[in-house]
């Protein structure tokens, strides 16, 4: 009867608690590097990765044993955290949001939109954009609005963190004004500023 309690008391002793905390330093450069991207208006090239000349169903039982091994080995490298943004998602949407920002980037030029406090594009004064362009310049702004909030959750989902959408969305609400170009208007606090 002795043995149970005993063995009971070293299987708590074995379990250990690992506290998953949200990379931000890792989280900055990622968006940096997305932003710098977008902003160049260079369409991203995809290649193909290397010595992927696996089946389908052979890529994903590899991708799920990965996620075990990762899974059971305690990350000791929490001070090297990085984020992954490497998925076909992710992907799709840089290069929407790269060939929207050819059509967007007059518009931060004129003033017409600027980066809001939570990173989102606004159209600052509508009555100062050309009636005939209204229309397409909220369809933009929606758009890129909505491609915006795809990314930060498919870079939560790709790290398999869901739960970093705030975090990542608040990163990149910085960087975006972070990375505005001169002339530029962004949102701080309550009144429009221009860079």
């Amino acid at each position: 009867m002795r043995k149970i309690p005993v063995f009971s008391a070293i299987l708590l002793t074995a379990c250990v608690t690992i506290n998953i905390y949200f990379p931000a330093a890792a989280a900055e450069k990622v968006a940096d590097e997305i932003i710098k991207d977008i902003q160049s208006n260079a369409p991203q090239k995809i290649e193909p990765k290397p010595g992927s000349e696996l089946s389908d169903w052979q890529e994903v039982v590899f991708m799920w044993l990965d996620k075990a091994i990762n899974a059971l080995v305690s990350p000791a490298q929490a001070a090297e955290a990085d984020l992954s943004i490497d998925s076909a998602e992710i992907r799709q949407l840089r290069v929407a949001m790269e060939k929207r920002f050819a059509a967007l980037q007059p518009l931060y030029a004129a003033g017409y939109i600027g980066i809001r406090a939570d990173g989102f594009l606004a159209v600052r004064n509508a009555s100062s954009v050309p009636l005939k362009d209204r229309n397409q310049v909220n369809k933009l702004v929606a758009a890129e609005n909505s491609d915006r909030q795809k990314l930060y959750q498919a870079i939560a989902n790709a790290n398999g963190h869901p739960d970093w959408v705030t975090q990542i969305k608040s990163t990149f609400a910085a960087r975006w004004v972070g990375n505005a170009q001169p002339g530029w208007w962004y949102q701080s606090g309550e009144s429009w500023k221009q860079k």
